[in-house]
């Protein structure tokens, strides 16, 4: 986040916000809208300060004031890096998205880096890379990967666990906090910047590396960042080497279609919609596992652990 973005650039807008966010923290939204409003009368370009708002007015039960407050952030941000369209989507305003804004992504990360283990293991009961690693391990027994690709490694929580199987480990995510993170643990063979809802081309991950590299290609807590799912069935089946594996998580969406865009903003993924991905990509569904695989305020979240095999 740019400084522009955390201060309108008037101090008396920046203190009327101050003082809003101390209300809605504090219970009063309401007052907090009122207060925010009053700012962006004298910031009127202010992405962020809109975007506020319209959390405000959204929890103060305003939905069209929050539709609108929303829209004016997306007309002076149009690359959405607050995630305005997603929280339009929740409130009906617009069809849900395919993919979130890249932009949105990245930021998010970036600004999570630095908390992200201790949040993620110590407060959420993150479980997602060891109950990963024992899926793989439970069925190719003590194999040791020449080549492992890990999708969206983020600081490394799933390299930590995968290591001693890789012969040679590489890394790819979007955000540069978070591979910097990943490469002060000395985990990973190589570490490089990819964006996993672009074709396989365009995302970073071959270019001058080769395809057909990996015989193991993991996606441990990803794809709820993720809507439709193709880009990624598309690389990792141009990754993976004959009889290579696939193993990968997904937030459990039930018994939808497809996918589904939750109030956190993160995307969950049905069972079905899963095979019929493994399936379209000639992939061999081998394994799933249902699993509680974090909390979110206070609550379990549960997810599907996948792991498919591409044929030789």
């Amino acid at each position: 986040m740019t400084l522009n973005q955390l201060s309108s650039g008037d101090l008396i807008a920046d203190r009327r916000a101050d003082y809003a966010k101390m209300l809605a923290e504090g219970g009063e939204p309401d007052s907090a809208a009122e207060l925010m409003a009053q700012a962006l009368e004298r910031a009127p370009d202010w992405a962020a300060g809109w975007f506020r708002l319209a959390d405000y007015e959204e929890k103060s039960g305003r939905k069209e004031a929050a539709i609108e407050a929303l829209r004016k952030t997306l007309a002076l941000t149009p690359e959405d890096i607050f995630g305005a369209g997603l929280k339009l989507a929740l409130l009906g305003a617009v069809e849900v998205p395919e993919q979130p804004p890249s932009l949105y992504v990245e930021r998010l990360f970036d600004d999570y880096a630095d908390r992200f283990d201790q949040a993620l293991v110590e407060k959420l009961g993150y479980t997602v890379p060891q109950k990963l690693a024992a899926l793989i391990l439970s069925h190719t027994g003590a194999l040791i990967f020449e080549h492992v690709t890990d999708l969206g490694c983020g600081t490394g929580l799933f390299g930590e666990r995968i290591r001693d199987q890789a012969h040679f480990l590489e890394g790819f995510d979007i955000s540069v906090n978070m591979l910097a993170k990943a490469e002060a643990k000395s985990t990973y063979d190589r570490l490089a910047r990819a964006d996993l809802s672009l074709a396989p081309d365009a995302s970073g991950i071959f270019g001058n590396f080769a395809a057909r590299r990996a015989d193991l290609v993991s996606a441990a807590d990803v794809l709820m960042y993720l809507g439709n799912l193709d880009s990624v069935f598309d690389i990792t089946t141009q990754l993976l080497a004959g009889n290579g594996y696939f193993a990968f998580s997904v937030e459990d969406a039930g018994d939808v279609e497809d996918f589904v865009l939750r109030p956190s903003l993160r995307y969950a993924h049905s069972d079905a919609y899963v095979r019929s991905l493994c399936a379209n990509h000639g992939l061999d569904l081998m394994a799933t596992e249902r699993a509680v695989i974090r909390m979110d305020a206070g609550e379990p979240v549960f997810g599907i652990l996948f792991l498919a095999r591409k044929p030789a």
